[in-house]
């Protein structure tokens, strides 16, 4: 039987099961497609983004808390003020990329159709985009994907067509070379 490595207790069986001297463990391997680790990739972002715009708001929360077992006066409530508003501008950004989560979580990252539709996975000769939301730029095994929201110029653009079709925007056309 093969070894993984030179110090490793696993060995694989045949029948897929990790094996060690004292117990079999049952093994599960998942193979994401490209679509879906680029799906789970911007997920993965959102979520992290969440998270960090529920420990600021937390934070400041806990800073206004503080702030007002202060003395009274002008420089307190100026910063009270100044919390009040970073409060705000958090609340708001947490709104807005809970809106973007609930977009991303519709699309169905399985689904493979002929014609771009949102959620597909787009091949031009001038790069990979993800019609989804605007997340930007990430780069995916070795590859720079752009997430393209379908309401942006180029989204748009490229609604409905096809392998071999092309678009024009801003005098640059993009040749698409596939759909997933």
């Amino acid at each position: 039987m093969p070894y993984l490595s030179a110090t490793s207790n696993f060995r694989i069986l045949p029948k897929k099961v990790w094996h060690t001297s004292t117990s079999i463990i049952p093994c599960i391997f998942v193979l994401m497609t490209f679509k879906e680790k680029i799906y789970q990739h911007y997920l993965q972002l959102i979520n992290e983004k969440i998270r960090v715009l529920q420990q600021s708001l937390h934070d400041l929360t806990e800073s206004a808390g503080n702030e007002t077992k202060r003395t009274a006066g002008d420089k307190h409530e100026t910063a009270l003020a100044m919390l009040q508003i970073e409060q705000e501008n958090s609340s708001r950004q947490l709104k807005e990329t809970l809106a973007q989560k609930k977009v991303l979580e519709k699309i169905d990252a399985k689904l493979y159709t002929e014609q771009i539709v949102k959620g597909s996975l787009i091949t031009t000769h001038k790069g990979i985009f993800f019609l989804s939301i605007g997340l930007g730029k990430a780069t995916i095994d070795h590859q720079l994907i752009i997430a393209l929201s379908p309401e942006s110029p180029l989204g748009k653009a490229m609604l409905h067509l096809k392998t071999g079709d092309t678009c024009r925007l801003n005098g640059i056309d993009y040749l698409i070379e596939g759909v997933e």
